[in-house]
């Protein structure tokens, strides 16, 4: 009985050594080892909170006139939600 028992214990530690051996060999390095993570993103300007909502002409997205990007057309203020909005409506405009 003390032999199965014995024999029990000396499998168990083999099977712990083999899977912390393993988790170290294929886990890679440990976020300690690093050293403390630096974030290098910029983060986003703040945006107003508030104020009139319009459509964008080119993908439909609604936009806050405050954080918007606008184009003048015939003297009519265009509202966008990003530069590549405003710059495919300024090159349907250019072929049109």
């Amino acid at each position: 009985m003390l032999r199965t028992v014995l024999e029990f214990v000396g499998y168990l530690l083999l099977f712990l050594a083999l899977r912390a051996f393993l988790r170290g060999v294929f886990a890679g390095p440990r976020r300690e080892a690093q050293g403390p993570r630096v974030e290098t993103r910029q983060p986003p300007p703040p945006v107003p909170a508030g104020g009139e909502l319009k459509k964008d002409p080119i993908c439909g997205t609604y936009v806050s006139t405050a954080a918007s990007i606008t184009h003048t057309v015939k003297g009519e203020v265009v509202y966008f939600c990003s530069k590549e909005c405003r710059d495919r409506f300024q090159e349907g405009a250019r072929s049109s």
